[in-house]
């Protein structure tokens, strides 16, 4: 058994064709193209089946990792993927966006001598495949329970749960602010790292299944949780997101030229301006961009403006490269395309011509100290270290709150000192009766696989609730 296992860790693992950085860098379409039927059974045959498999403890929607991979191995790839569908909804999606770095590949018993098996690879691949080559066929659903559920917001969390209740033989339906569903999914995340009609597939999906779906409904607007509740639905999930947009509150950052990330993304994502002239909606296109964070949105907002046209592109951040909290995939992909980093640099304030427009910033650079309470080094200005950069436009993403549009018009709903919902962390339930919560409105800005896990967890408390009571 032993000598097995030793053959399959010779397996390289098998790295993803992807366009070239010289090439990619100017165009919006989908960095990487996807394994082969061939790659990806050669792949598989690195998983070497642990008894007490570490990757499925590190899945926050714990799929069965080892038994979808082992049916790619034996070209089962139908199979394969309705055993990811028993637990997650959206695997075209977590393939392409999840940290699994961090999570089921992190803890990979090859990745202690090597290279961790692919999951996230393998997993996109056979939802790509069912997806544009399979029969359609949906899986069985439980018989009309008569129970009505609304689900607010259409992201990762919201669609996790409208698909779980509606397998469950409940009538969901969900309300989306915006004209197009899928939260996060389409007006954060850029066309080159999750295309839209992946999004709005997983979304169809939903509706062949069952749910309905109403777009341009603003709930704590046009229709309150209570009126909701009124109308006869029985029990409701809020997942929102974390959509308020946060800025460094320095000076000059009201300057013509400086953005919100949220904006920014929104506009080129949601709204399609990066489609010019088909849609020609205004964004900003700086030659000399600076984007200061250092996640998952400022890679997207940095590798958007140099898709935009501008010449020379900065990430500013104020901790070293160890503690940057985005994936290690869209670091690397970032640098490929010529992001430049700026790294121990703190920006103090904007510089402005006299018509109002940013021309430059001065910053300081920092050293590491003690960690603070997220758990990484504290940045400790530097006397006497301050320097100018030029620019012509900047992107704020350092984060994002809670949108109180919701919350603060919904009685009976407990908010913490930051306005985000206060839930049981095992259930999701909300201190409001008949009301639940999950996703970033309750945590902060977190990753969708765990968005999806606080979904999963709320739908079967919403079903336990709809079955036997609060």
């Amino acid at each position: 058994m032993a000598e097995k296992k030793v053959k399959k860790e010779k397996i390289p693992r098998q790295p993803m064709p992807e366009q070239e950085p010289d090439v990619r860098r100017r165009n919006f379409k989908e960095v990487p193209l996807g394994y082969s039927k061939e790659l990806a059974m050669k792949e598989a045959e690195r998983c070497i089946q642990c008894k007490k498999p570490t990757c499925v403890s590190g899945c926050p929607v714990s799929i069965d990792i080892p038994a979808f991979i082992k049916l790619i191995k034996e070209g089962e790839f139908t199979k394969s993927v309705r055993k990811i569908w028993e637990k997650n909804g959206l695997p075209a999606v977590c393939g392409r966006v999840c940290p699994q770095e961090d999570q089921c590949e992190g803890v990979c018993i090859l990745a202690k001598k090597g290279e961790p098996v692919a999951i996230g690879n393998l997993e996109r691949f056979v939802a790509d495949l069912e997806r544009e080559q399979g029969s359609g066929e949906l899986p069985p659903k439980a018989k009309p329970t008569g129970k009505r559920v609304a689900v607010v917001g259409s992201g990762p969390s919201g669609l996790t749960v409208a698909g779980d209740l509606t397998l469950k033989g409940h009538d969901v339906t969900i309300f989306e602010a915006f004209h197009k569903p899928g939260g996060v999914l389409v007006y954060g995340i850029p066309e080159f790292r999750l295309p839209k009609e992946i999004v709005f597939s997983e979304v169809n999906f939903l509706e062949r299944l069952g749910a309905k779906l109403e777009c341009n409904t603003v709930v704590g607007r046009i229709v309150s949780i209570d009126e909701l509740l009124e109308q006869g639905y029985d029990a409701v999930y809020i997942g929102v997101g974390a959509g308020l947009p946060r800025f460094m509150n320095i000076p000059g950052e009201n300057l013509i030229g400086i953005y919100s990330a949220n904006e920014y993304l929104t506009r080129s994502n949601l709204m399609k301006a990066y489609l010019f002239p088909e849609y020609d909606t205004p964004i900003a296109k700086g030659k000399n961009v600076a984007v200061f964070g250092a996640g998952n949105v400022a890679m997207d907002s940095a590798r958007t403006a140099m898709r935009l046209g501008a010449d020379v592109v900065r990430i500013v951040y104020r901790r070293s490269r160890e503690e940057m909290p985005a994936r290690a995939a869209e670091i690397h992909h970032a640098g490929e395309e010529g992001i430049e980093f700026y790294l121990l640099t703190a920006p103090t304030k904007f510089i402005g011509d006299e018509n109002g427009r940013i021309t430059g910033m001065e910053c300081l650079k920092m050293e590491l100290g003690e960690p603070d309470e997220s758990g990484r080094r504290r940045p400790v200005p530097i006397k006497g270290s301050e320097f100018q950069l030029e620019c012509d436009m900047a992107v704020i993403a350092v984060g994002a709150g809670s949108n109180p549009l919701l919350t603060q018009s919904t009685e009976g709903l407990e908010l913490n000192r930051w306005g985000y919902v206060i839930t049981d962390p095992e259930t999701g339930k909300t201190t409001k009766k008949g009301v639940w919560a999950g996703g970033d409105i309750v945590t902060g800005s977190a990753t969708v696989i765990l968005a999806m896990g606080a979904g999963r967890a709320a739908s079967d408390s919403i079903h336990q609730y709809l079955t036997w009571g609060w």
